[in-house]
């Protein structure tokens, strides 16, 4: 499923640190903040410093399922 912006809906690459298009994120935050955001999420998915979803989940994806 691709994944979409959690406030317009439009797409966002799959390969994003953010769940928001850039519009929504700088309408939201500025483009200041929001470059901040983008740069520091980019650096914690470089350094393995960010929790897949599924990780949280009390529930594993299907493809991880032992069974």
């Amino acid at each position: 499923m691709p994944k979409k912006c959690i406030y317009c809906s439009t797409p966002v690459k799959d390969d994003s640190v953010i769940d928001f298009c850039e519009r929504c994120g700088v309408g939201v935050w500025g483009k200041k903040m929001f470059d901040t955001i983008v740069a520091n999420m980019e650096s914690a998915r470089d350094n393995d410093d960010l929790v897949n979803n599924f990780q949280a989940s009390a529930t594993p994806p299907k493809n991880l399922r032992s069974g």
